[in-house]
């Protein structure tokens, strides 16, 4: 009876044994579970990052992108007028430039100018007045030059050259502006006849086909209208600068009227003294 009893203990201690060891065994694998259930979500934490330089990195793509298309759209336009729209938006932004750099050389300070050819005639200093008026830039010391060299012709003779040689400066200050409504005009031409040809091919191609699908009507509308959209917006360029010249122009051109009145009242005041006896 002891010996089944003791038995039956021994069973018991080694039965609660091992399910302690199995016990242990299932938390160890539980635990090997978790770390590398950590392990494999860490390099996804790592991995984000990556993913944002990656995401930062699109923009750059992009730009460079835009600037490959806009080449792959100018190519696509046709090289023959594609080139020549490129030509005129070059030649007339030269015109353009030329124009604004001369408007702004003839732009000077009148009344300071005009208010030393008086003190020189004040002073009887014709040939200082003269020597004063070749040195200085603009219109308006052109035409002082040239009435004051006549001053001794009586005030008729200032009138007549005032009014000569201020057509003469209006003209120089126009020069150049014709060209560049030109090229205004051109630009949108050379796209509407780039329409005009890439319809034509379109038609060609189905007439060839004989299908009327947008696979074969792509490759002509496509050309007509990137030489559209290229002309209009040469054009629009080129209208803005003439807009800007043209102000410039006629600023000018008023004030050179109004210097010349200024002018002719100045040598009045002082043509008795150098009228011929």
């Amino acid at each position: 009876m002891k010996k089944f009893l003791a038995s039956i203990a021994l069973f018991g201690l080694l039965s609660f044994g091992a399910a302690n060891a199995v016990f242990a065994q299932d938390e160890a694998q539980a635990s090997d579970s978790e770390v590398t259930t950590e392990e494999v979500a860490a390099p996804a934490e790592v991995a984000d990052p990556v993913e944002e330089v990656v995401a930062e990195d699109i923009p750059v793509a992009d730009e460079s992108g835009f600037h490959q298309a806009l080449k792959t759209k100018f190519i696509e336009g046709g090289a023959e007028f594609m080139a020549a729209i490129a030509i005129v938006l070059i030649l007339g932004l030269a015109f353009c430039l030329e124009r604004i750099i001369y408007l702004n050389l003839a732009d000077v300070n009148n009344e300071k100018f005009l208010d030393e050819i008086d003190a020189k005639l004040q002073a009887n200093d014709i040939n200082g007045a003269l020597e004063l008026a070749r040195d200085t830039r603009g219109p308006v010391a052109s035409v002082t030059f040239q009435a004051i060299s006549r001053i001794d012709q009586g005030i008729e003779a200032v009138e007549r050259s005032i009014t000569a040689y201020g057509g003469v400066q209006a003209g120089l200050l126009e020069k150049n502006m014709s060209w560049i409504t030109l090229f205004i005009a051109t630009a949108p031409s050379l796209g509407f006849l780039g329409t005009v040809i890439g319809m034509v091919t379109a038609f060609d191609k189905i007439e060839q086909v004989g299908d009327i699908s947008p696979t074969v009507v792509a490759g002509g509308m496509k050309v007509a209208l990137i030489t559209t959209i290229f002309g209009l917006i040469v054009a629009m360029i080129l209208q803005i600068f003439y807009n800007y010249i043209l102000s410039k122009y006629e600023g000018v051109l008023n004030k050179m009227e109004d210097s010349s009145i200024t002018l002719v009242d100045t040598i009045v005041a002082h043509q008795e003294k150098f009228a011929r006896k």
